[in-house]
């Protein structure tokens, strides 16, 4: 009787790790700069705020903390890229990142977006907010427009009377205007 053991199976080579990129990051350091200069825009600007009333919590309170701490972390951001920390990339669970970027989606997006900018005082909410929604899911990949005119006019009429009557906020009706 031989005992011969069957062969273990190789291990698969683990995934090379890429060596830490050593530097600094420029664009990080570029991007806590503009935050930076927006928090020091904000400072400055609620320095001519009028004040109308005494009040120990007066308008200037907000844009004070609010610059203050994008100052802060546009600082405390520099450092960090200095001392060398770096963003990690994403990993990408679900986003194949190999795939080149889908500017004709964007482009369709951009292209809708304007679209409504420009015909929401013609045409009023309850219309154009119909054709977003309906632009935007074709844009994205749906291929049933009667059924995405429909729930977009259906949204865009609810949101129009949801400004109107309970925010009391007076939307654009457009060609609709009497029959709202």
């Amino acid at each position: 009787m031989s005992t011969t053991s069957p062969e273990a199976p190789t291990p698969a080579p683990a995934p090379e790790e890429k060596a830490p990129e050593r530097g600094v990051d420029v664009g990080q350091i570029v991007f806590a700069g503009v935050l930076g200069v927006a928090g020091a825009y904000v400072v400055v600007d609620a320095t001519s705020l009028n004040i109308g009333f005494a009040d120990p919590v007066g308008p200037r309170l907000f844009p004070y903390v609010i610059g203050g701490v994008l100052i802060a972390l546009s600082a405390i951001w520099i450092v960090a890229t200095l001392r060398g920390d770096r963003a990690e990339p994403e990993d990408g669970e679900d986003v194949d990142l190999d795939q080149k970027s889908d500017f004709a989606t964007v482009g369709k997006l951009a292209a809708v977006l304007v679209a409504n900018v420009l015909l929401v005082g013609v045409l009023g909410w309850a219309v154009t907010g119909g054709l977003l929604f309906a632009g935007a899911a074709w844009s994205l990949g749906s291929r049933t427009l009667v059924r995405d005119l429909l729930v977009g006019v259906v949204l865009a009429v609810l949101s129009w009377y949801f400004f109107y009557v309970a925010l009391g906020v007076p939307l654009s009706p457009g060609i609709l205007d009497g029959i709202l």
